[in-house]
Parts: structure tokens; sequence; C-alpha cells
């Protein structure tokens, strides 16, 4: 699984690669972004641990896996991550809504059942 998810980060779509430059080196409020995470059995395109946040994005392919992606989100939601989709026209067309919808994301508080409290 993680040489699968090496060849994801070497190989990204044009999409991922305009979100990554959003995300990487603590650019989203000094917040650690990782790319193509295994979170087993699924590898997940952008996670930042610290706020239990995927987000992922979408080409035309998913529109034909909408079952398959509620599957994955639902599963990734058991482990308390919240996810939040973009698809990829979003994100090369109106990369600056997609940051004004992460930032207003990651103000708000983090749930307890993330802290790990009970």
């Amino acid at each position: 699984m993680k040489e699968k998810a090496r060849n994801l980060r070497r190989n990204q779509t044009d999409a991922e690669l305009a979100l990554w430059q959003l995300l990487r080196a603590k650019r989203m409020k000094g917040l650690k972004f990782r790319r193509q995470h295994p979170i087993p059995p699924y590898i997940v395109d952008f996670i930042c641990t610290e706020r239990k946040l995927i987000i992922e994005e979408d080409g035309g392919q998913h529109a034909n896996a909408v079952e398959y992606d509620q599957k994955r989100t639902t599963f990734l939601e058991s482990k308390d991550y919240t996810v939040i989709r973009f698809w990829n026209n979003k994100i090369l067309s109106n990369i600056e809504g997609v940051y004004e919808v992460l930032l207003k994301h990651l103000e708000k508080p983090i749930p307890s059942t993330q802290r790990g409290e009970g």
C-alpha cells in the first residue's frame, strides 16, 4: 500500500497539484497536510491528522462511483475523520473558492470525539 501511495504522489493530476500548492508547507493555518496517505484499505488524497480532516478530489470517474465513494466516506467517518470532496473542475476553475471553503472548515472547533474526549 505504501508503494501505491508513493506512485500516486509521483503521478498527481493537475487538480491534485493545484490543491497541494494550497496545503503544502503548512500554508493552511499552520497545519500539516499529507498527500496520498494510506488509511487501510484506502489511500486518501489529502489528510490533516491533527484536525482529522480528509480532502478528496474527484474526477469524472467518480460520477460513476457514487456508491463506492459513499462506502469509503462512511468508513472514514467511522474512524472520526471529516471528509470534504471537491470536483477537479472546481479546483482548477475556482481555487480561491476551494481555499475559502477549507479555511471556513478549519475555523470550526474540533468535535470532542475527534479530540479523544468522551
